[in-house]
C-alpha cells in the first residue's frame, strides 16, 4: 500500500508539535535553580620551571576544590584546603614564612602559581623561587604545594 508523503509529513509534524508541547510545558512546570557558574572554591595549582609564569614550563599541575568537600587530583586535598582555609586564601601568607632550610644559591627558577576562585573570589597567584630547594624551604612543608 503506497502512502501520500503529504499524509505522512502532516502526521509526523502534528505529533511532533503534540510532544514538543507537552515538554515545553513540563519543563516550565518545573522550573530549575541557577545555580552560580563557578564553584566557590576551585583551583589549578602548578610547579613550573623559568622565571616567568607566563613561559615556564609546567612540570606539574593539581586541581584542588574545597567545598562542599576536599578533592580534585591534588594527593592530599583535605589538607591543602585546610591549609588554605587557615590564612583565608591568602597564597602569598603560605609563602611568606622564614625558611628552615640551607640552600645553594644555585639559579634554577621555579614559579608556584595558583589561578581558579577561593570562596567566591577570582585568585591569580604567582611567586617565583630561585631553586625547588628554596621553594619547599620557603613552603615550610606547606601541603598546598606539596604534589
Amino acid at each position: 500500500m503506497r502512502r501520500n508523503p503529504h499524509t505522512i509529513f502532516a502526521t509526523i509534524t502534528a505529533s511532533t508539535l503534540l510532544l514538543g508541547g507537552f515538554a515545553t510545558a513540563t519543563a516550565q512546570a518545573a522550573p530549575t535553580k541557577t545555580e552560580s557558574l563557578y564553584a566557590p572554591s576551585a583551583l589549578v595549582l602548578t610547579v613550573a620551571r623559568g622565571e616567568d609564569p607566563m613561559t615556564a614550563t609546567v612540570e606539574r599541575a593539581v586541581t584542588l576544590d574545597c567545598a562542599p568537600t576536599a578533592r580534585g587530583s591534588h594527593p592530599d586535598p583535605a589538607a591543602a584546603c585546610e591549609e588554605l582555609a587557615s590564612v583565608r586564601g591568602e597564597f602569598a601568607e603560605l609563602a611568606a614564612g622564614p625558611s628552615n632550610r640551607t640552600c645553594t644559591r644555585q639559579w634554577d627558577p621555579i614559579v608556584a602559581t595558583a589561578h581558579g576562585v577561593w570562596q567566591g573570589k577570582p585568585v591569580r597567584f604567582s611567586t617565583t623561587y630561585g631553586n625547588a630547594c628554596e621553594m619547599a624551604g620557603s613552603m615550610n612543608d606547606n601541603s598546598v604545594f606539596a604534589f
